[in-house]
């Protein structure tokens, strides 16, 4: 099957910076990936180089088995959809999703009905005859995501669609744009800084890091399985164990920190090595009873509340320090100073040399 896009060790430099080094990746028909890193990693340089904003210094960049070198911009079948919306502020939002129709040529006749076909999709039906700034900032958003789908794009790039909007608008629309990639069946490439949105909006997640990808894969799988510190800790928090293997028995290890806490870990490893162990907060179980035997106990240090998560902290009998995600409910809580029991299940933890 033919990709979407495919990029063949595709580099790139400004002055003495490498944005890119020797990238290659390809995207399916009809997929969503997520470009996911810190500011300066690259990601928004591959949008870039995919619309035709820049041209790489080595490698070939193919959309649809077509090379785009010598490309220019409007000679590519792809929809942008900016950080900052870009929508022309003396237009209407008729005007506004339609202008790329006009521009491309589209049959002057057939503009209305391809309009109201996008407003509908992004449930602004009745609000064509606006302006920009009569509509909040979610609205203008899907007035934008619109106008970027109103030409048919093959390709629909995406940078950093919802960090414009307040938290709660963006949780909401996360969601919305899902389905409407959904409903399109475009093949969309989103660029963002936010895990959560990668992991929500991506069918694969590159996790990239100085012009490099670092690990691409499902969410689950990067999440779950990162492939290196950097990945684990851009994923999302971790508690972080340092030690050696004691002893091993096949595909199970039994792990032993620096601070004297052994617990099972499912991984081989050769008995002395030394290791980081890598476990989620979601994995560290804490009771306060000792019933299953815990494999250690110690004492609540701190509890943050976050939403349908509470975050708590516990200072262990052999000195170590975790963190657990426990469930935001009523019948279940702890307090400080409690004593508790903690254990972790011996798949949930990721072995590292170091």
């Amino acid at each position: 099957m033919m990709s979407a896009v495919e990029f063949r060790g595709v580099g790139k430099r400004f002055g003495d910076t490498v944005a890119l080094g020797d990238v290659s990746f390809s995207v399916a028909p009809g997929e969503t990936i997520a470009l996911l890193g810190p500011s300066g990693c690259g990601k928004t340089t591959i949008l870039r180089l995919i619309a035709g904003f820049e041209r790489p210094d080595s490698g070939t960049i193919t959309i649809a088995g077509k090379s785009m070198a010598g490309l220019k911009p409007y000679e590519r079948n792809v929809g942008l959809l900016f950080q900052h919306y870009a929508l022309f502020p003396h237009m209407t939002v008729e005007q506004n999703i339609g202008y790329g129709l006009r521009h491309r040529g589209h049959p002057t006749a057939e503009i209305p009905a391809r309009v109201a076909e996008m407003l509908e999709l992004v449930q602004l039906s009745g609000f064509g005859h606006r302006r920009p700034h009569q509509l909040s900032g979610g609205q203008q958003q899907r007035v934008a995501l619109a106008r970027a789908l109103a030409t048919h794009p093959s390709l629909l790039l995406l940078d950093e669609p919802l960090s414009a909007l307040d938290a709660k608008l963006r949780h909401e629309l996360r969601t919305e744009l899902k389905d409407v990639l959904a409903a399109v069946g475009s093949t969309a490439i989103v660029v963002t800084h936010d895990q959560e949105e990668a992991m929500s909006l991506g069918e694969r997640i590159f996790v990239m890091s100085r012009g490099a990808i670092m690990q691409s894969g499902k969410p689950d799988d990067v999440y779950w399985r990162p492939s290196s510190r950097f990945v684990a800790d851009f994923m999302g928090r971790a508690n972080w164990i340092r030690g050696s293997i004691v002893a091993s028995n096949g595909a199970l290890s039994r792990f032993r920190s620096d601070a004297g806490w052994e617990f099972p870990v499912a991984s081989p490893g050769n008995r002395g090595s030394v290791h980081e162990v890598c476990v989620r907060p979601e994995s560290v179980e804490i009771s306060s009873s000792a019933s299953p035997t815990p494999s250690m106990t110690g004492r609540v240090a701190e509890i943050v509340m976050l939403g349908a998560f509470r975050h708590v902290f516990v200072e262990l009998a052999s000195g170590d320090r975790v963190v657990s995600a426990c469930q935001n409910r009523p019948d279940i809580s702890f307090e400080r100073g409690q004593e508790v029991g903690v254990s972790m299940p011996p798949q949930a933890c990721v072995l590292f040399e170091r």
